[in-house]
């Protein structure tokens, strides 16, 4: 009996632009952090042939990148 071959990529294409994302928020690189976003956007909005249940989580992802660099851009000022 012939065994399955394992799946070459554990994680999809979106959750490791999120953590690249990630990443570059924890460096505070802004600019890179806005285009994977874009990316990270563009992949979550586009239309899928099959839905699975992963898209809720990964709309709820995807607001709170939103939000991370959102702060990110707009430092809280003292006393705010």
């Amino acid at each position: 009996m012939t065994e399955a071959p394992e799946p070459r990529y554990a994680r999809r294409l979106s959750d490791k632009i999120l953590i690249a994302f990630h990443q570059a928020c924890d460096q505070r690189d802004i600019e890179v952090s806005g285009r994977l976003l874009d990316v990270l956007e563009f992949m979550v909005n586009r239309n899928h042939d099959l839905p699975s249940g992963k898209d809720r989580r990964s709309k709820d992802s995807l607001v709170a990148a939103h939000e991370r660099l959102w702060l990110l851009r707009h430092p809280a000022v003292d006393g705010c």
